[in-house]
């Protein structure tokens, strides 16, 4: 009667996110591109996902909730942007779903991960070599790999993949690093060789494809998880010297990489030409202003690629500031709760595996919404559950699937 009572109120927050989920998708217009009985199907998969968690154990279920009402907003945007675009969408949330609820019972024992750390980082060089070989190259960058016809992006599994290798890794060794001297070269080459030789790959394929975004990205979770771990300031300082060299020679010999910290500069520069994007997406915020010109009353289709690299500025556009912060309000709350299941799980592993999925998540959104709000300069790192994109919203789903594993505690009474 107790685990029963306890598998019903784990659906209490996916039961609420449903019904903003439903509220959200009745302004857009999905109907015509979902077949009855689809809708009552997505749904019983999210209630499904919290229901099939293991017995005698309570996770954070905020946290499935939380993706399930992100990817239900990132839908309605979407399909007020391309139609045909939302119905793919609708078929890779589906797909997503399906994965996300079958994870939760296998995540259950995701500690067993850390034993293949060199299967994943060999992974992480496996698929950007087949990335360098076989990717297509869009706009400058050689981002997406296309099978049939199947297109994803392999840095987004790139980036759990380093997780995965950097927590493994560091569960083991960080007692050892954080106790070494900064002038003791020999015994920082034996414990962080590894480390700093997968790493480096990665940023080295990545600054060579001319993604400096994603290269930003791991170089940020990196600079987290090695900071939680070790809590050693010179290494954290000598990665971003490395990295801000690596980043400069990009920007100094790649076209690509040029025009858009150009664009960042003066985006009125060439307001027809290198600069049309960013224009009109300047233009879109400012005439949302603070209330939004109301759901599909805006113009975001003035901006090419909307629904990839400014889906923000299309929201922030037709929600105004207020709903724009808003929407940053929920993926913050994602990434305290990864944060706090990190503060709360008792071994290594579990700590830095949350720590650093929280800080992958977070610093996506920090560095896209950062680039339309021209903080920095923009890069084509897709906005979480929001962005068009398969590849990211299966990635998503496993990244807050993983988290909710981690999130697990054994209930008072329950024996370990």
């Amino acid at each position: 009667m107790t685990e029963a009572f306890s598998r019903l109120r784990a659906c209490a927050p996916m039961v609420v996110a449903l019904v903003l989920a439903a509220l959200t998708l009745r302004l857009a217009p999905v109907g015509a591109l979902l077949p009855s009985w689809l809708p009552a199907v997505l749904a019983l998969l999210a209630l499904a996902w919290p229901l099939l968690r293991p017995a005698g154990v309570t996770r954070d279920d905020t946290l499935p909730a939380l993706a399930v009402l992100l990817a239900s907003i990132g839908l309605a945007v979407v399909a007020r942007l391309s139609p045909e675009l939302a119905h793919k969408q609708i078929i890779w949330l589906a797909f997503s779903l399906v994965l996300a609820v079958a994870a939760g019972p296998m995540f259950a024992r995701f500690r067993v991960l850390a034993a293949y750390k060199y299967i994943w980082i060999l992974g992480t060089i496996v698929l950007f070599v087949a990335l360098a070989l076989f990717g297509q190259e869009v706009n400058g960058a050689r981002l997406w790999i296309r099978l049939g016809p199947v297109q994803f992006e392999p840095v987004e599994v790139i980036k759990l993949l380093v997780v995965l290798f950097m927590a493994s890794y560091l569960a083991e060794t960080a007692d050892v690093i954080a106790r070494t001297r900064p002038w003791s070269v020999r015994a920082n080459a034996k414990y962080l060789g590894p480390l700093f030789l997968g790493w480096g790959v990665s940023m080295g394929i990545l600054v060579f494809e001319r993604d400096i975004g994603m290269a930003t990205l791991l170089l940020a979770t990196f600079v987290v998880m090695l900071y939680v771990a070790t809590r050693r300031v010179d290494l954290i300082a000598g990665a971003s010297i490395v990295f801000g060299f690596a980043a400069w020679l990009a920007s100094t010999h790649y076209a690509y990489v040029e025009r858009r910290i150009a664009v960042w500069k003066d985006p009125f520069h060439d307001p027809l030409g290198a600069g049309y994007q960013a224009v009109q997406s300047l233009f879109s915020l400012a005439s949302g202003g603070l209330f939004g010109t109301g759901y599909g009353h805006g113009r975001p289709d003035y901006i090419p690629e909307v629904a990839t690299d400014y889906v923000y500025a299309a929201f922030g556009e037709e929600w105004g500031a207020v709903g724009a912060i808003a929407l940053l309000a929920v993926f913050l709350a994602v990434v305290l709760r990864a944060l706090r299941v990190a503060q709360r799980t008792p071994d290594q592993y579990g700590k830095l595996l949350a720590t650093g999925l929280a800080a992958v998540f977070g610093f996506q959104i920090l560095i896209i919404v950062g680039g339309v709000l021209r903080l920095f300069p923009l890069t084509g790192i897709t906005l979480p559950f929001i962005s068009y994109g398969g590849s990211s919203l299966v990635t998503n789903f496993l990244l807050v699937a993983l988290v909710w594993a981690i999130s697990s505690e054994r209930r008072v009474g329950q024996n370990r």
